[in-house]
């Protein structure tokens, strides 16, 4: 399974990607990983500040919050769900100043002694929604204390001692897990907040709904967009020499970034407030079309490219299983690529089996573009193009179907690891005793794990232990149970992380600021996935 070069061209003008000014494609690096590498110099200045600077800067930090929570606690009281009186009283208002000014001290404290605005923030009559990318961290809340504008938060936030305060006091739309309809509940409120001309704070949303590394946009969830009421694009950048702020799904935790970036001298922030967009008619009434042409406008401004990757992918990197994905592997692109040809998430979990049973009737004859058309029900399209050539390695024009049906178990499944390899064994054993060979074994695997090239030779071994040159599930299920972790030693070692699918870019990312930490000699593949905490 490979990334093929192909020309580029423009992006098709639907609600997608209408307005784009490049193709969409995929990033030269996994956004949802960041690996930081420390120099022997870098590592003697942290530990020397560990011990010095930082414990003095989380005592200040700590003491900012205290200060702040009383203020916060006698502004929020009163039922929350009232309209802000206008104009605010006297004492509010010094409250609101008294506020900022202790949360840019507590900021200042932690490193960040000057934050670069740019741009003018337009007031609250005309635009009510500030849409803040990209998303990479949880310093991503300066803005919303320098601006003290609403936010959306789960509701378990208010219950947070000290900080739950403060975040009432900011009139945040809070969702609720336990409430089936929370989605439903949190738009229509952000819809009556947006269309009271003013009445309400500003509310800042990232619409990317998850944390990145900033090599990328992501696709913009349309929750601030479903309104239809202008917005102000915001981008942050953080042009720091050693980038101790990115807190992605897999990568240095909370704790340690929070360590990390407290251990720095001075930490840099941009804030860049972008001209407002009104939206068009036609961007009124789709409201995807409209965060994919806010998306498109401040990837520009960033100087990044724009990716259909999204959060559920993410979650598919991540995935529980035995076979853990590579950081950059092709199934991510595989995903993306499935949506695009409009194929419904919860019919295709029902159409991988009828695949299943095509392919292995096929017992392994190829199919062209026009009978893969044909298979997956969807008309020969640039999408479908793309989605080929994954599976088109020498670029013969034929694909084997048992190797899309592999990729699309692993997206409808990516925890349960031996449904997929029995569904493959199913299609590539033979009709004796359903047993398979090491070259299937190797298709199989490359297929699960989205790379190019992988050596599956001392797995094949220590599971045929009787040397028959033949393997049965029954026979991989065993040895499975009995090494759990198999993939880590026999699959994972200089093989999936320097014969990957996709191209690795020199120099730094797009925007300059978040340098390449993943040479050819990298090991981001044998590294642990950190989930984010919750």
């Amino acid at each position: 399974m490979r990334l093929r070069g192909r020309h580029p061209r423009a992006a098709p003008a639907s609600s997608a990607g209408a307005g784009d000014a490049r193709r969409l494609a995929p990033p030269g690096r996994n956004p949802f990983v960041h690996e930081l590498r420390l120099s022997a110099l870098q590592k003697a200045q942290v530990a020397v500040l560990t011990l010095t600077l930082f414990p003095a800067r989380l005592l200040v930090a700590a003491a900012m919050m205290l200060l702040a929570w009383p203020l916060a606690l006698v502004a929020s009281l009163g039922s929350a769900e009232r309209e802000p009186e206008q104009p605010l009283a006297l004492w509010r208002r010094v409250v609101d100043v008294l506020l900022k000014a202790i949360m840019r001290a507590m900021w200042f404290a932690g490193g960040f002694h000057r934050v670069v605005v740019k741009g003018r923030r337009a007031p609250p009559t005309e635009a009510t929604i500030l849409t803040l990318a990209p998303h990479s961290s949880y310093f991503d809340a300066i803005p919303v204390t320098m601006t003290m504008s609403s936010i959306v938060m789960k509701a378990e936030s208010r219950d947070i001692p000290i900080w739950g305060t403060l975040i009432k006091y900011i009139r945040p739309v809070f969702v609720s897990r336990s409430d089936q309809d929370s989605r439903r509940k949190t738009v229509e409120e952000i819809r009556r907040r947006a269309q009271s001309g003013g009445t309400w704070p500003q509310i800042m949303i990232f619409p990317e709904g998850t944390c990145t590394n900033r090599t990328c946009l992501i696709t913009f969830k349309p929750g601030a967009f479903i309104p239809g009421v202008p917005v102000q694009p915001v981008v942050l950048r953080y042009p720091n020499k050693l980038d101790t702020i990115t807190w992605t799904w897999q990568g240095p935790g909370a704790l340690k970034i929070l360590w990390l970036t407290l251990c720095q001298f001075h930490n840099q922030v941009e804030i860049e407030f972008l001209p407002v967009y009104t939206p068009s008619e036609a961007e009124k009434k789709d409201p995807a079309l409209y965060a994919s042409n806010v998306r498109r406008v401040m990837a520009e401004a960033l100087g990044v490219s724009v990716t259909d990757y999204t959060f559920e992918d993410c979650q598919l990197a991540l995935a529980e299983g035995q076979l853990r994905l590579p950081t950059d592997t092709c199934l991510l692109e595989f995903a993306r690529l499935v949506r695009g040809l409009g194929l419904k998430p919860e019919t295709l979990e029902r159409d991988l089996y009828r695949h299943a049973e095509r392919a292995k009737t096929k017992q392994g004859g190829r199919v062209t573009l026009s009978e893969f058309a044909a298979q997956l029900g969807v008309p020969e399209s640039e999408t479908l193009e793309d989605l080929f050539s994954l599976f088109d390695e020498s670029g013969s024009g034929e694909v084997d179907l048992r190797e899309y049906v592999v990729a699309l178990s692993v997206v409808c499944q990516p925890s349960q690891t031996l449904d997929t390899i029995r569904l493959a064994f199913k299609m590539y054993g033979s009709q004796e005793n359903g047993s398979i060979d090491e070259h299937a074994l190797s298709s199989i695997l490359k297929t699960a794990l989205g790379v190019a090239e992988l050596t599956v030779t001392d797995l094949f071994q220590a599971i045929d232990q009787e040397e028959k040159g033949r393997i049965t599930f029954a026979d991989f299920e065993r040895f499975a149970e009995a090494s759990p972790d198999f993939a880590e030693e026999y699959l994972y070692p200089e093989q999936t992380r320097s014969r990957s699918c996709a191209q690795t870019p020199a120099a730094p990312t797009p925007n300059g600021f978040c340098a390449d930490f993943s040479p050819e000699t990298s090991a981001v593949g044998t590294e642990p996935f950190r989930k984010k905490l919750d």
